[in-house]
């Protein structure tokens, strides 16, 4: 890519953020991009792929913050009218706007000095002439990766290490990442002498690009490999065992470190990303870090008082005491008999009561019932909402 391409380019726009936009937001349109193009996911697609590289392209600057402070600086002040294109090619800068009053002559290929020519060095010094450090060849992060797990309700709660197949770019295993037909070798490249950068005279200033031969690797491919076509890079697939801790939720996503897909050029790993999905319980559901469960209790038990036998994940039951006078759908707390949390300390068992109303009655049952319902007052306990009812 030339210089120019790189200033004019709107990255903000290919990834389809803000120019405001935190990392986070950045790092979040780039993966949803990057599947939707990602070749393996349009086979044959040209334009998918050529979309695919200009999104990392893009992300491969706004994601550093150095370069994107960098191309920030450049894009603001080129684009200001200090950067042209001339007629017979190549770039006219209008120092006064640059320097900002400095020395150099308007249209001219004077020196700036003071702020605003230090400011220009180290504008392109940062950006553009990044020289040997900035080949091809330089070390590089791999790409992070998303997977999906579906657990059952008890595996969530205890934590489970299960086998995850990936797939994703590693170094060509037949070419070994080098790009070139096996029993040959890349060779250095005679243009840019395995810097992997170019020189641009542009009448007082040099500018340095990645070298058109090349490509920026730095080298060059006589007899491409047949796999990975001289890229160097091919789909890999593996399988790693993948920890998930204790109390996971349904949705929940959760960070592995260091095992996506492998770096470049001795680069780091990048992250794992597991989304988590929990099958349901036929007795217990989840709240947060509690646990719920409903329980059903006679009439006898919930006029009268009792204690109750309690269902625990995982344990003994519990013995619950239901007082007397205990209303239909009251919740009691039994603590400690929850979920897992991050710190090690569990949540709550939440008990619903659910009070059962018998559907056949000895004559026994019925008479004492019947006297409970004298008792009682009927219709009084609706006196004041049929009251409330009538008033506007």
């Amino acid at each position: 890519m030339s210089t120019k391409d790189y200033v004019e380019k709107d990255y903000y726009k290919v990834l389809g953020v803000s120019k405001t936009a935190n990392q986070d937001e950045i790092k979040k349109s780039y993966r949803k991009l990057a599947r939707k193009y990602h070749p393996d996911a349009n086979k044959g697609d040209a334009d998918a792929g050529e979309r695919f590289k200009e999104i990392s392209e893009a992300y491969d600057v706004l994601s550093d913050e150095k370069r994107r402070k960098e191309y920030d600086e450049a894009r603001r002040l080129f684009g200001s009218g200090g950067f042209r294109t001339q007629p017979g090619g190549g770039f006219g800068f209008d120092l006064g706007d640059l320097f900002g009053g400095g020395t150099g002559q308007p249209g001219g290929a004077g020196t700036g000095t003071g702020a605003g020519g230090d400011r220009l060095g180290d504008l392109f010094g940062g950006l553009f002439n990044r020289g040997r450090q900035q080949t091809g060849r330089r070390p590089r992060r791999g790409a992070d990766v998303e997977s999906e797990v579906t657990l059952s309700f008890s595996e969530a709660l205890d934590g489970i290490t299960v086998p995850l197949r990936l797939t994703s770019e590693a170094a060509c295993p037949s070419c070994r990442g080098t790009g070139a037909k096996a029993g040959t070798v890349p060779r250095v490249c005679p243009n840019c002498e395995g810097t992997g950068h170019e020189s641009r005279n542009l009448g007082g200033f040099s500018l340095s690009e990645p070298c058109h031969e090349c490509r920026g690797r730095g080298l060059v491919v006589d007899d491409p490999c047949p796999q990975c076509h001289g890229s160097g890079r091919a789909p890999s697939t593996r399988t790693i065992q993948a920890r998930i801790p204790a109390g996971v939720g349904d949705g929940k996503r959760i960070r592995l470190k260091g095992k996506g897909a492998p770096g470049e050029n001795g680069g780091p790993a990048g992250d794992l990303y597991v989304l988590v999905h929990v099958t349901p319980h036929k007795v217990f559901k989840r709240q947060g870090d509690n646990l719920t469960i409903t329980v059903p209790v006679t009439f006898a038990e919930a006029a009268l008082g009792s204690e109750i036998k309690v269902p625990t994940h995982r344990g003994q039951p519990v013995t619950l005491r239901i007082p007397e006078g205990t209303p239909n759908g009251r919740t009691f707390r039994v603590r400690g008999r929850g979920a897992t949390r991050r710190d090690g300390t569990k949540g709550d068992l939440l008990v619903t009561i659910d009070v059962q109303v018998p559907q056949k009655l000895d004559n026994p049952t019925r008479e004492a019932l019947e006297k409970l319902r004298e008792s009682g007052g009927g219709d009084d306990l609706r006196v004041e909402l049929l009251q409330s009812a009538r008033e506007d």
